[in-house]
């Protein structure tokens, strides 16, 4: 991703803060999940294609051990990384699986969408993230 990319990117996931959370949802300002805020704001700015995450239950990551948000990634075009930044994902392990998705943005925060919550920015170093594994990708 370019700098003004990165930039793009931090501008649209924050006009999508304080949007409820609602599975399976993907409208601005009125119902989001974590998935469906990325699919809401890597293809709107043409750097990913929209993927489609079919049908999944709000709790599949508590009896699922396959890996279906990293393929998502993967299908999307996102690339793993070892050096985040502003831009990129982190996806952290909820359950069995990697299957909460978030979007770095400046200063080491995070925009996510998070059950009862909404989208939300806060820190990998607190509550609901604090301590969980966390993997990166890029596009």
């Amino acid at each position: 991703m370019t700098p003004e990319q990165r930039l793009a990117v931090e501008a649209e996931a924050f006009t999508w803060l304080h949007t409820p959370y609602h599975n399976h949802a993907r409208i601005k300002g009125v119902g989001v999940d974590c998935a469906h805020l990325l699919l809401g704001v890597y293809p709107a700015l043409g750097l990913s294609k929209l993927v489609d995450p079919g049908i999944y239950a709000p709790d599949w990551h508590l009896h699922h051990s396959e890996e279906m948000y990293t393929q998502a990634l993967e299908e999307a075009g996102a690339v793993r990384t070892n050096d985040p930044q502003p831009g990129d994902i982190s996806l952290f392990k909820f359950g069995r699986c990697y299957s909460h998705g978030a979007i770095n943005v400046t200063g080491g925060l995070l925009i996510h969408a998070y059950l009862a919550r909404g989208v939300i920015l806060s820190s990998a170093t607190e509550e609901p993230l604090q301590g969980r594994p966390v993997i990166y990708w890029t596009l």
